[in-house]
């Protein structure tokens, strides 16, 4: 028999342990984290067939940490061990299961190891393995131990019969592809090795091997009942509750404080012996399922959560704690309440955090055979009974890890891996063992093996029929009365990637409207970048990061890694900001005519002691007025509405736009965020000023006296200076050129269908490569006319913007139209100006939204306001380069060089401006942050009529039909603008 034979066998591993809790006890324990000897061998040829023995000389080898990936050792100055892989679906090896090649990356593992005499004086001594990707097998002392499958759970081996007092030696052989990997094809890099903890554990004779806490609660009856499967003779003592080492073979009814996510309250519980303590967190809820809703404690809840992938751009998939309880906080700041754990159980210490801030959680096996799609399904692993105990081996390996966390609401059986009977076995034996929980699987459309009927991607009219039950019925007739009785989950929706996701706003509405829906979660949390270096160019040194195709893969999914709700480094992205307003905890609406704000709690559980309410008064974005508003403590789901603060009653002292804003924030601090911080808001416009969203113009004849300007050389009207075409050249004697703009640098959810399609709608149409011709020019003492036709090779159709200027007493305004020429359809990226300014000037001042980026679909987490933001601050650095930092409804703007205003801009109709040191077309060029190089010469302004959406396209719904631009609204499009010196005013 090989000595590898395990990397291609179907059993999930030899002389393992069976699974159990992970506990807190009393029983000594000895972390092997630390500094190991490693070897990587390039593939079953090339091992080291003595790895076990204790005279092997390692000391020539490498030293490498334990946990970690050993791909991304030495990153980003000096990898030393390969390079990370991205793919989505896609197997990056020949599809044969289940075999693998024999060239596979094999990571060597040594060290020693002192054992105190008390792990050796009686019961026995285990070796725990948190994570280890994907196969890998085990010696001790040079016995051979046994070997595990199943990367992202637990494996337990018995060293009892081979350890001794003092120094022993271990030693792991870890393939980086397995038979495993064949259920490990989960939308993430590939890397390998011993990536989470490694302990040594101490069971004592008599000890307390595991133990399961049901912990229910009677919402009628305000009580909590506790019971505990423990081994006989144990006692349970929690002095919260009252219990002094009571028997654990007892069922106790308990007044409690229950468990939420709103509301985390969690109880210390020691169950013991003569032998042995463990120590326990439990939380008391019982979750059930009644007339198509999801129930907590009887109460219906909805799931605002997010997707999430455990990745570090230095480390890849092993995270500190310090990272963990980062991403939870951040979560809990942005008014998440739901993660799921995809595609595979999170290392534990996440749901202990989870457990404590309070966060729901479907909690996800580690299974998903994805890339068999591509062949038809075929030799899909779910449904052939071969892989069954491989399959279950997976679930129970989960149940058992995670079962004491009141977070975990659902077991969830994996991802995209079709279905089958392996599932349903999976399902019927989690539902054996924890009936207290909720089974989840995308996959399952026929819901007869699932507890929810969950979907991905759905659009808003398929939504609204799921909620209506008017939806195609099951292909199985006896399945849908079943499913039309369970509630409906978006187990993935609104893909975070890049410039987006847009839409958010009408799909909450869909799930606030319709018991049946029980919310959805974004995918996904984080951009999976990995750090790199730039080593040329302006920017040699600088970090930044990569993703699929940057480390020579030969199969690859780009970009498509980067879809993340923060930044590689854990920066929040607009779309964060935004996905936070739209689900926030409170809806506030003020009616200036009735004089009331209205404030409605969203809350399920928790009343809302917890939160202040303040307002804040601006005249043209200029704040007049802070104070704090007077709002009754409300119980979860109740409205108040009171009366506008005095101070916004008053009307101002001159015409102006005055508007207020109501903030709810934190009337204390919290474990997760300091007191003020801001969880949701509400403004409204008090003073009778139209506002449109979209502009329209009404251009007056073009003068018609002079075709030409004056003796064939420039012209000057009032500030403005033009060439011989009419063409701007200066403004206030500064260099400023202006061109029509329909372009925008493509963002990634304009690559696909849902979307745009780039490729085949808008470059055909060469809207990336105008070219210009000055049709007509018009000349009188005081206006120039322009009439510039745009349009791209090829085509016949294009675009007449007109431009007419006109000198006025501070300044000179620029009147512009847009007309279509030709059969136009469908959609454009934008219509608008380009102008090239001066690259010293280098900040910009604006009264429209704000502070963050928006676009016609991503409103809900700006307000109006005056705001004031450097060139580069305006700038979203997404991990693939593309359009963004757009402000909308500016009315006026200001451009400052070294802080000293240059040029004002007083929109007649509020307008969209996109302010950034490089051109559409270098930021179109780019493909890492790095690659964008400030202009030494020019900055550029865009100034648009409109702009199309951002949708969700990358993999979701595209653009709505409100948000998105297109031909047929092209009309009577135009905006006026005027340019003045800010050193008059």
């Amino acid at each position: 028999m090989s000595p590898h034979a395990y990397v291609n066998d179907l059993s999930p591993g030899n002389n393992r342990v069976s699974p159990r809790a992970l506990l807190s006890s009393s029983a000594a324990r000895l972390s092997l984290d630390g500094d190991w000897r490693f070897r990587l061998a390039t593939g079953l040829d090339d091992l080291t067939l003595d790895l076990g023995s204790p005279e092997l000389d390692d000391s020539r080898w490498d030293t490498i940490a334990v946990p970690s990936c050993w791909q991304m050792i030495g990153r980003p100055d000096a990898p030393r061990y390969g390079a990370p892989a991205y793919t989505n679906i896609k197997f990056p090896f020949p599809v044969d299961p289940p075999f693998v090649p024999d060239e596979n990356p094999t990571g060597e593992y040594r060290r020693t190891f002192e054992l105190p005499e008390e792990f050796v004086a009686d019961g026995r001594c285990l070796i725990r393995f948190e994570g280890v990707d994907s196969a890998f097998a085990l010696w001790c002392n040079g016995v051979w131990i046994g070997d595990g499958k199943g990367s992202r759970l637990p494996t337990e081996f018995d060293l009892t019969h081979v350890v001794r007092p003092g120094i022993n030696q271990v030693a792991v052989r870890v393939h980086q592809w397995s038979s495993g990997s064949y259920l490990e094809d989960q939308d993430m890099w590939w890397v390998s090795g011993i990536f989470r903890s490694v302990t040594i554990l101490h069971r004592p004779s008599g000890g307390i091997d595991d133990v399961f806490v049901h912990a229910d609660y009677d919402h009628e009856q305000g009580l909590g009942r506790l019971r505990i499967d423990a081994p006989a003779g144990t006692t349970l003592t929690c002095r919260e509750l009252g219990l002094d080492r009571v028997d654990t073979a007892g069922s106790y009814d308990v007044a409690v404080d229950p468990w939420t996510a709103e509301t985390p309250r969690l109880y210390s519980i020691t169950v013991a012996n003569d032998v042995e303590e463990v120590h326990l967190r439990a939380g008391f809820r019982t979750v059930e399922i009644t007339d198509g809703q999801l129930l907590v404690n009887g109460v219906p809840i909805l799931l605002q959560g997010v997707n999430r992938h455990e990745w570090h751009p230095l480390t890849g998939r092993t995270l500190s704690e310090e990272t963990m309880r980062r991403d939870v906080e951040l979560m809990k700041q942005h008014n998440i309440n739901a993660v799921r754990t995809s595609h595979y159980p999170p290392d534990p210490r996440f749901l202990d955090l989870c457990d404590e801030y309070g966060l729901w959680v479907i909690d996800e096996c580690d299974v998903e055979t994805h890339g068999f799609v591509l062949n038809d399904w075929r030799n899909n692993p779910s449904d052939d009974p071969i892989w069954r105990d491989a399959y279950l081996d997976r679930i129970q390996r989960m149940v058992e890890r995670d079962k004491n966390h009141p977070s975990v609401v659902f077991w969830s059986l994996g991802n995209e891996a079709d279905t089958g009977a392996n599932l349903a076995a999976m399902s019927a034996w989690a539902l054996r063992r924890d009936p207290s929980r909720l089974i989840h699987y995308e996959g399952n459309r026929e819901c007869d093996y699932v507890d929810v009927y969950s979907k991905m991607y759905d659009s808003l009219d398929f939504v609204e029929q799921v909620a209506l039950r008017t939806d195609p019925p099951t292909s199985d007739p006896s399945n849908d009365a079943r499913r039309r009785s369970l509630p409906y989950l978006l187990c993935e929706y609104a893909h975070a990637m890049g410039n987006g996701p847009g839409g958010l706003a009408e799909y909450q509405e869909l799930f606030d409207t319709h018991p049946r829906l029980i919310g959805g979660f974004i995918w996904e949390w984080i951009d999976h970048g990995v750090v790199l270096r730039q080593d040329s160019g302006p920017n040699a040194g600088r970090l930044y990061y990569g993703y699929g195709g940057d480390f020579g893969e030969q199969v690859h999914d780009r970009n498509f890694i980067a879809d993340g709700l923060v930044l590689p480094d854990r920066t929040p992205s607009p779309g964060l900001t935004e996905y936070a307003q739209v689900i926030a905890p409170v809806r506030i609406t003020i009616d200036p005519a009735a004089g009331t704000i209205q404030v409605r709690s969203r809350l399920s559980f928790a009343d809302t002691a917890h939160i202040g309410f303040r307002y804040v008064i601006s005249d043209d974005g200029i704040e007049v007025a802070i104070g704090d508003v007077d709002v009754p403590v409300l119980a979860a789901g109740e409205t108040a509405t009171v009366s506008l603060p005095a101070a916004a009653v008053s009307p101002p002292r001159q015409r102006c736009e005055r508007w207020i804003r109501l903030e709810a924030v934190l009337a204390g601090k919290t474990d997760w965020a300091p007191t003020g911080h801001r969880l949701a808001f509400g403004e409204a416009q008090l003073t009778q000023i139209s506002v449109p969203q979209r502009p329209r113009t009404a251009l007056p004849p073009p003068p018609v006296h002079r075709d030409s300007s004056p003796a064939g050389g420039p012209l000057t009207i009032g500030p403005a200076t033009f060439d011989v075409r009419g063409r701007l050249v200066a403004l206030f004697d500064h260099p400023v050129t202006l061109l029509p703009a329909l372009w925008r640098a493509t963002i990634d959810n304009d690559k696909y269908a849902g979307g745009q399609a780039v490729e085949t709608v808008w470059e055909p149409l060469g809207l990336h490569r105008l070219q210009h011709r000055m049709a007509h020019l018009a000349v009188d003492d005081d206006h120039v006319s322009v009439v510039v036709r745009s349009g791209g090779a090829i085509t016949d159709r294009m675009i007449d913007t007109t431009l007419v200027w006109t000198a006025v007493d501070d300044g000179i305004q620029l009147q512009t139209r847009f007309d279509l020429v030709g059969p136009w359809q469908g959609t454009i990226p934008r219509i608008g100006l380009q102008l090239a300014v001066p690259a010293a000037w280098d900040e910009m001042t604006w009264f429209g939204l704000g502070p963050q980026e928006t676009y016609a679909d991503t409103r809900s987490g700006a307000w109006t306001g005056r705001f004031t933001a450097s060139i580069e601050q305006l700038q979203t650095p997404y991990t693939r380069p593309q359009e963004n930092g757009q402000r909308s409804l500016v009315r006026r703007l200001e451009l400052a060089n070294d802080s000293e205003p240059v040029l004002r801009i007083d929109a007649e109709a509020p307008i969209s401006v996109t302010y950034r040191p490089w051109s559409t077309d270098h930021l179109e060029a780019a493909r890492h942050p790095v690659d964008l190089v400030p202009d030494h010469n020019n900055n550029w302004l865009h100034l648009d009529w409109a702009q199309h959406g951002v949708g969700s396209a990358a993999c979701g719904p595209g653009v709505l039909p409100a948000h998105a631009l297109t031909a047929d609204q092209v009309v009577d499009a135009g905006f006026t603008v005027t340019f003045r010196s800010p050193h008059d005013h």
